[in-house]
């Protein structure tokens, strides 16, 4: 059986006794850690409740771009209400969630907020159950919470036209997988030697390599691996997501775990992309931090000031990073607003020092936050 023009990784004969050269990816490690500290100790000066927003704001970039990844575009105004619930996080109105937003939550929510607790089959039943609360991927039936029985063909990643399809990667066929998920899980729960960065990316490897599922194997790998950092970390708390710095990095991310998965038990070129993209994920929380500092100043600033639901609704997606220019007609269809009363509404807050113009009059003109803010 060939994986393309090549064998894949789990047919090796040393399969699954895992080879780094681990000087060469020391430095890599000691790059991850030293940002990982720099982001705890800002951290543990902002208090508990920004503490709690921070988190929230990461699990909810997680949890939308571990969907992303996948093709699937869900709303982070659900996505951030569902997790809200289960952290019991104020954030005031809560939106209406479907079934399918909460199954991600709870997968991603466990996860991480339950990463001492042990891995077992039964738990990763769970995890598949909720990603597909319908027992459909699309308009196609498949197997939940079981091991995926190949009734179809062996598991493969293709892509390219019918009749012209190239495949990536052959998995692991459907009888050896009592036994291969049994050691993995097994790997998982042990002390087995790794430094704890290091376990989380062979974590994520071994697991996607399996492919055990009919689908959500990708998901399942990343929230796997979210569980080894959270170890790694010694905090239930996330504050960086790994999911969204592979969906910025797409393209390296299936490039590295093709040839990884076609190549020897070496993985040293693995987990030296792994350590250097969580260095990356890490450096971009502090992004987030800054936000959610930026926005606790600028409400702490205006909250003696008198203003609607409208007002503070469309000041937070300010706030939350607004897409485009904020304009009176976009501000009156966000609202679900007159634009007389969306014109109200920014000319209260003009006259208050809050928004300020960005352009000329006429239709052109847009709002910003006032630059003191």
């Amino acid at each position: 059986m060939k994986c393309g023009d090549c064998t894949c990784i789990w047919q090796a004969g040393d399969w699954p006794r895992w080879r780094y050269d681990l000087a060469a990816l020391a430095e890599s490690m000691a790059e991850v850690s030293r940002a990982q500290g720099l982001l705890m100790g800002r951290l543990r000066d902002v208090g508990i409740e920004l503490r709690n927003q921070a988190s929230l704001a990461t699990l909810t970039e997680d949890v939308v771009k571990t969907s992303e990844i996948e093709g699937e575009q869900l709303s982070a105004v659900s996505v951030r209400s569902s997790i809200a619930r289960r952290l019991g996080v104020d954030i005031g109105a809560l939106a209406p969630v479907d079934r399918h937003v909460d199954g991600v939550v709870d997968m991603v929510v466990d996860a991480t907020a339950n990463c001492y607790a042990p891995v077992s089959s039964e738990r990763l039943f769970g995890w598949h159950a909720a990603l597909f609360p319908t027992e459909y991927s699309g308009l196609a039936r498949i197997g939940v919470g079981d091991w995926r029985n190949d009734d179809h063909g062996p598991m493969q990643v293709v892509s390219g036209a019918i009749g012209r399809q190239r495949v990536h990667f052959e998995a692991p066929p459907a009888e050896r997988l009592q036994t291969e998920t049994r050691r993995f899980i097994d790997w998982v729960n042990r002390t087995s030697g790794e430094s704890a960065l290091i376990k989380a990316g062979i974590g994520h490897l071994w697991f996607v390599t399996l492919h055990p599922f009919d689908d959500g194997n990708g998901r399942i790998a990343r929230a796997i691996g979210d569980l080894l950092l959270a170890r790694a970390d010694a905090s239930p708390q996330r504050f960086y997501s790994l999911s969204a710095q592979i969906q910025r990095e797409r393209k390296a991310y299936y490039k590295i775990l093709e040839q990884t998965q076609k190549g020897s038990m070496d993985v040293t070129p693995w987990l030296a992309w792994f350590l250097e993209a969580l260095g990356r994920a890490v450096d971009q929380a502090q992004h987030t931090l800054d936000g959610v500092l930026t926005k606790a100043r600028f409400w702490h600033q205006w909250a003696t000031t008198p203003m609607n639901e409208r007002q503070v609704k469309l000041l937070n997606k300010l706030l939350d990073g607004f897409s485009g220019k904020l304009t009176s007609s976009k501000w009156a269809a966000i609202s679900k607003c007159s634009p007389d009363t969306a014109l109200r509404d920014i000319n209260d807050l003009l006259k208050r020092g809050v928004l300020r113009k960005v352009d000329a009059g006429g239709r052109s003109t847009s709002y910003e936050l006032h630059k003191s803010i």
